[in-house]
């Protein structure tokens, strides 16, 4: 392939940058930088669980905040790039932020914060003093430094930092049903982590680099970048991020890991740890390998189909709650990947509003599900019924959180749903397109059904018709009875994510606008490079 950026030539002689950093551009490590600072805070208190869960609250919305400043930055000055050291790239480690680094931290902060605190409520004395707070600013770290580098070997090393956050979080409670969960999911995201080392060493091998935009550059200048050695460093790179995204056949793990540990810890993981691997599969075969990219599209195609499929189906299959919502986050996962598989600025467009969407309605569903099991003691569909009589405002918040995350409007996934379904007939992949109306439509089924068995029915399986037995018990879980439901802090989170699917979903132009810039940025990364290297 012609080289895009052929007439222009890097200068490395100046291996070193003296000006001081801009004041404001140490917005770019700041997200980091709070993690890291409110983490070992967090851990130091750790025995004092009544102090832990203020100051875990204050960092994270310190961090709601400079991820917000840091993406006002950069829709006013452009992608912006801070070097460690001095070190000018490719020699020194950069971070490169963009609309679409930007926009994810930003999201993913406003989670964590909303999960800070639903957990005051959830996590008892116990799972506080195990680490719960530390681990999850700690994991925040891992998360905003993957949407944040600008360097592969970084981007593995944050993999790392999250990954080492959410085992803790995982075990939390020591009950067999999380050791068992944790062991499978440990396990396969070790076979995914080596298989990234693998890719990242054998790319080194080949460009001499791990910066993500000297890679971009030297891939475009190559006369074959879908070559054999390439296109296995591609396949090892997809392996490795489908098996953390969750996508099929390496999805296994999710299911049966997702239920186990405490609904709180769920809902961080269903919104945010797939989506990590989504932006690695967006940035690596998009941005560095788009050559590649080309090459497997149909391979990418195929297993967003069979992931969909995998996902709808598997919801539909289950009469656990969490279970059900566990093969929910898949199913979202194969519409992401529809989008890298078209490629265009309109699917890339879609998967990244996608993204959005699917880190707050799953994070929200997760929490919701944690409100029915304090509700009635259960998160068995044949044991619910009969929550709409107790309280009708949650059984409508709960009808709209089914409704968004089925892709249904007025509310946010019906938006990425049509941008992702266009851009696919568009591109001429029909059964792609109908694989994501498919997925949709048995969503609203295993949806429908929750709603119907858990709030319109009048009481568990065995109800005669048309008589309502009354409220449920109340959960006996520590930390997790009903007597948590009068506090704000389960239905102020709730409410914050509810609101922002609906706002999403009634006036999605901003995000529209986010997820295009994201996605120009991508397929046209010459502002992306400018920032990293000032000659081009």
């Amino acid at each position: 392939m012609a080289s895009t950026y052929s007439s222009e030539k890097v200068d490395y002689s100046a291996a070193m940058n003296l000006e001081p950093v801009a004041a404001a551009d140490w917005l770019i490590v700041a997200p980091v930088l709070v993690s890291l600072i409110g983490g070992a805070v967090c851990l130091m208190m750790r025995k004092n669980t009544e102090a832990q869960p203020k100051l875990a609250m204050l960092f994270l919305a310190l961090l709601v905040l400079v991820n917000f400043g840091l993406l006002i930055r950069v829709l006013d000055q452009g992608v912006i790039t801070m070097v460690m050291g001095g070190w000018l790239p490719p020699f020194g480690i950069a971070f490169t932020v963009d609309a679409l680094g930007a926009t994810l931290s930003l999201i993913a902060s406003i989670v964590a914060f909303c999960a800070g605190l639903y957990g005051i409520v959830t996590v008892g004395a116990t799972g506080r003093r195990y680490g719960f707070y530390p681990f999850l600013v700690l994991l925040m770290a891992g998360v905003c430094g993957a949407f944040l580098t600008g360097d592969i070997f970084n981007l593995y090393v944050w993999f790392e930092v999250l990954l080492i956050s959410s085992y803790g979080m995982l075990v939390l409670g020591n009950e067999k049903p999380q050791l068992d969960g944790a062991v499978k999911y440990g396990v396969l995201n070790l076979i995914g982590t080596n298989f990234f080392l693998i890719g990242t060493g054998m790319i080194y091998g080949v460009f001499g680099t791990l910066n993500m935009a000297d890679i971009a550059i030297k891939m475009s200048e190559l006369d074959s970048p879908a070559s054999g050695t390439l296109l296995t460093i591609a396949v090892l790179y997809f392996l490795a991020f489908a098996m953390k995204a969750a996508a099929f056949p390496v999805n296994f793990w999710l299911p049966a890991s997702y239920h186990t540990p405490n609904i709180v810890v769920s809902a961080v993981f269903a919104g945010l740890l797939t989506k990590v691997g989504v932006y690695a599969l967006l940035r690596i075969f998009v941005l560095i390998m788009p050559g590649s990219r080309e090459a497997l599209a149909d391979l990418f195609a195929l297993v967003a189909i069979l992931t969909l499929m995998t996902g709808a189906f598997g919801a539909l299959a289950q009469s656990e709650l969490r279970r059900l919502l566990g093969y929910l986050v898949i199913a979202g996962i194969g519409s992401m990947l529809a989008g890298i598989a078209v490629g265009t600025t309109l699917a890339l467009s879609g998967a990244i509003f996608y993204a959005v969407h699917s880190i707050i309605v799953m994070t929200a569903l997760y929490m919701a599900s944690g409100i029915v099991n304090m509700m009635s003691g259960t998160y068995d569909l044949r044991q619910l019924g009969g929550l709409y009589q107790r309280n009708v405002a949650f059984a409508a918040v709960f009808l709209v959180l089914a409704f968004a995350v089925s892709g249904l409007p007025p509310f946010s996934g019906f938006w990425p749903k049509v941008l992702l379904v266009d851009a696919a007939f568009a591109d001429g992949r029909a059964l792609l397109g109908a694989a994501i109306l498919l997925s949709g439509f048995l969503t609203t089924i295993a949806m429908g059904r929750v709603w119907i068995y858990a709030f319109w029915r009048g009481g568990p399986e065995g109800t005669p018709d048309g008589e309502n037995v009354g409220p449920g018990a109340a959960a006996a879980v520590a930390g997790e009875g009903a007597a948590g439901l009068t506090g704000p802090a389960v239905w102020l989170p709730l409410g914050i994510l509810t609101a922002m699917i609906v706002y999403f979903g009634l006036q999605p132009e901003w995000m529209l606008e986010l997820s295009t810039r994201g996605a120009v940025g991508l397929v046209e990364p010459r502002g992306y490079l400018r920032s990293v290297f000032g000659g081009l």
